[in-house]
């Protein structure tokens, strides 16, 4: 296991690279991150990356900026959906990671996100066609929450205790919140940068096959099939019981997953 970090376009990216055992000729895996959270709570504590390595992947998780260890830089530019998709071309470039051959089983690279994981692959993936196999979105919904967030009512709310009148707005803040170690202020302004470029799955759809998840209880997700009718090869799987925050650690949605990733 090895760990890197990709300075180039600024954010700081702190990346870290998960070999399988005895190796592997199978194509990396790209996994990202939801909001507020970051790879070890996303894909670590969760099993997520044991079980990836255990089917033989290379696993490249990333921590967003502003997340988990990266760079918590104050310029806004550096949160823009677009510079993070720059940072990830190449970081996937400096690990390796070479165009799809359809004979090569270990070219390309196959990408997993979560909430606003799943945003940025399926943008990363409408850009970088001749990279990206397939991809797992969990957590996906056609709208935008992060662009929609109410940062005066979440300001006044840290300042006064004010209760946020928004309740999406008030959810994420608490999300926010629970982690000790996150740094507020850098979030809101990733929230700023999001409200700069909000999310237009419409105006650039991946064209590889994906497989979108998400409890059917997650009210972020309920317009999950607006991109599954967008990409048009898209499988849509349903979690009993499972909320926005806690899908990301259903068994059902790993044994999903690697079958698809499989494929």
């Amino acid at each position: 296991m090895g760990a890197g970090t990709l300075d180039s376009t600024s954010p700081l990216l702190h990346s870290q690279i998960h070999e399988p055992d005895g190796g592997s000729v199978l194509r990396p895996v790209l996994a990202l991150h939801g909001f507020a959270s970051s790879a070890e709570m996303n894909w670590a504590s969760t099993g997520w990356i044991g079980a990836l390595t255990g089917a033989g992947r290379r696993v490249i998780t990333v921590d967003l900026p502003g997340h988990g260890l990266s760079g918590s830089p104050e310029e806004r530019e550096h949160y823009r959906p677009s510079r993070i998709r720059k940072a990830l071309l190449e970081l996937l470039d400096e690990s390796g990671v070479t165009p799809l051959v359809d004979a090569d089983p270990a070219s390309g690279v196959d990408v997993i996100g979560y909430s606003l994981g799943s945003r940025l692959a399926w943008e990363f993936g409408a850009a970088a066609p001749q990279l990206v196999h397939r991809m797992v979105l969990g957590g996906p919904g056609a709208g935008d929450p992060l662009a929609d967030f109410d940062l005066e009512g979440a300001r006044k709310f840290l300042s006064e205790g004010t209760p946020v009148p928004d309740p999406v707005s008030a959810d994420l803040l608490k999300m926010a919140q629970i982690v000790p170690s996150n740094n507020l202020e850098a979030l809101f302004t990733l929230i700023e940068a999001i409200k700069e470029e909000p999310f237009r799955p419409a105006e650039s759809v991946p064209s590889m096959p994906l497989l979108l998840v998400a409890g059917d209880q997650d009210e972020l997700a309920v317009s999950a099939p607006q991109l599954a009718e967008l990409n048009g090869k898209a499988d849509l799987l349903l979690l009993p019981g499972r909320r926005h925050a806690n899908a990301v650690t259903s068994r059902a949605f790993k044994t999903a997953a690697l079958e698809f990733l499989g494929g």
